[in-house]
């Protein structure tokens, strides 16, 4: 292991906690924003845990719940309810707007919404491409089942199987539980990766990685359990040169986040249809 990063507790509206981009590290591969949403519960008739309309560039958004559901609608006109073990990746590309709202049914059984929101920073060449939304549902997403290890494969290729989310650069996502006892080396060639402990603990080479935290690995790492442990793998090619983020945008230079912040000011990106509700620029 080169790293262990801890949490660090965010209010979006409900906490959550927030990974990366840390101090210690902006990304791992092309992932650049992690949060551990929830558990958290909202209250029926209220708006509670709503993210209104604000703006993205140059990455795309992944959304993967383990309970609970969360409600997508974007500018390009797309309306989608996100389930457990989905995949949501919208690509931002030059300018999307989106919310992310929670379902009437959600509040009124108080059902806990957690889950894991990433931010993939997109390679340069593309990064100012056109957006997009793809949906993939949970029965699309491969599963695996081996000795003292079962999950799934959410992004990339993993144990012969591939999952059939399309990224814009080499990623590797996995959603994984370890039993007791279990030995795990993870084997990417070329790519940057690393865990995050979601529940129980695990061992990287003799060193323990806590619930919640990050573990940077490098090419010889091995995970053990002793008790058993729930983890997600994530990393993938590391992306050429700088980037740069300003709220909620990443590019490859200053200039460009910034423009985008005067633009979403200035009334310059297409909103969500039917939604008159935004998030303003924060001051900085």
């Amino acid at each position: 292991m080169t790293l262990l990063i801890p949490p660090r507790t965010q209010d979006i509206g409900f906490t959550v906690k927030r990974l990366l981009p840390s101090r210690l590290k902006q990304r791992v591969g092309p992932f650049i924003f992690v949060d551990h949403m929830g558990p958290a519960h909202f209250e029926a008739g209220t708006t509670a845990g709503d993210v209104r309309q604000h703006p993205h560039i140059g990455l795309a958004t992944v959304t993967y719940l383990f309970s609970g559901a969360m409600m997508h609608r974007d500018s390009l006109g797309i309306v989608q309810r996100i389930e457990p073990g989905a995949i949501n990746l919208m690509t931002a590309g030059s300018g999307i707007v989106h919310s992310e709202r929670l379902p009437d049914d959600v509040r009124e059984n108080k059902t806990p919404v957690e889950g894991i929101q990433t931010w993939l920073a997109l390679p340069t060449e593309v990064e100012d491409c056109d957006p997009s939304f793809a949906h993939y549902a949970s029965e699309r997403i491969p599963a695996i089942n081996l000795a003292g290890m079962k999950g799934r494969v959410l992004i990339g290729e993993a144990f012969g199987i591939s999952s059939p989310v399309k990224t814009a650069s080499k990623t590797i996502y996995l959603d994984l539980e370890l039993a007791a006892g279990a030995e795990y080396q993870p084997d990417f060639p070329q790519q940057e990766l690393a865990i995050y402990v979601v529940q129980g603990e695990v061992k990287i080479s003799g060193e323990t990685i806590p619930e919640f935290h990050v573990g940077v690995l490098d090419q010889s790492a091995v995970i053990n359990t002793e008790a058993g442990a729930r983890i997600i793998l994530f990393g993938g090619e590391p992306l050429a040169g700088d980037r740069f983020i300003l709220w909620n945008f990443v590019a490859s230079s200053r200039e460009k986040v910034r423009g985008a912040g005067e633009r979403w000011a200035n009334g310059g990106f297409s909103m969500v249809p039917g939604e008159t509700d935004w998030i303003p620029l924060p001051k900085v």
